[in-house]
């Protein structure tokens, strides 16, 4: 009987297919960006609904609303809270791999071009009203993991910036990726 179940866990060892190192970054990466929204929404399930509305200012005030309620539920917040050090190394060795020869040249083009924003950005705090959000090359995006819809991609100088765009909060940061 002891051979049986030795065998049978042999077995499923080796039949047990390896998860690469870069998937199991991958997979704690997008765990990490849905442990955030889930903090997320469960901030914003206990705020008022903002109805239906044109006016801007009842928008922007619930968006800040949301920002300042999400900033205090991750008071502790710091960087490198989701882009850990292995994570920020796998997305910097994907970067490097859009940035080769071809798509490179277009995505280093497109970056001095666009708007460049040089700001220092701390995590939890706000993205700045005034500041410029610099958009971030598709083909670059292409590159990286996917985000959830309420999350997004920024450049800012030379830094990779996670972005809650809706509550305009900064989730966290890599920074000189782009140095």
């Amino acid at each position: 009987m002891l051979a049986v179940t030795a065998s049978a866990t042999l077995l499923a060892q080796i039949s047990r297919p390896a998860v690469d190192a870069d998937t199991a970054i991958m997979l704690d990466f997008q765990k990490r960006v849905e442990t955030y929204l889930q903090l997320r929404k469960g901030v914003e399930a206990q705020m008022p609904k903002l109805k239906s509305t044109p006016s801007q200012e009842k928008i922007a005030h619930y968006e800040e609303e949301l920002g300042r309620a999400i900033r205090e539920a991750r008071k502790n917040a710091k960087q490198g809270d989701i882009f850990t050090p292995e994570i920020s190394a796998e997305i910097r060795r994907l970067t490097t791999m859009a940035m080769q020869p071809g798509d490179g040249a277009h995505i280093s083009q497109s970056l001095r071009h666009a708007e460049p924003v040089h700001i220092h950005l701390v995590v939890n705090d706000r993205y700045p009203h005034r500041v410029p959000l610099q958009s971030t090359p598709p083909s670059l995006l292409d590159n990286l993991p996917k985000l959830p819809p309420e999350i997004e991609y920024r450049v800012t100088g030379t830094d990779l910036v996670l972005l809650d765009a809706q509550a305009n909060l900064i989730i966290d940061l890599i920074p000189g990726m782009f140095s």
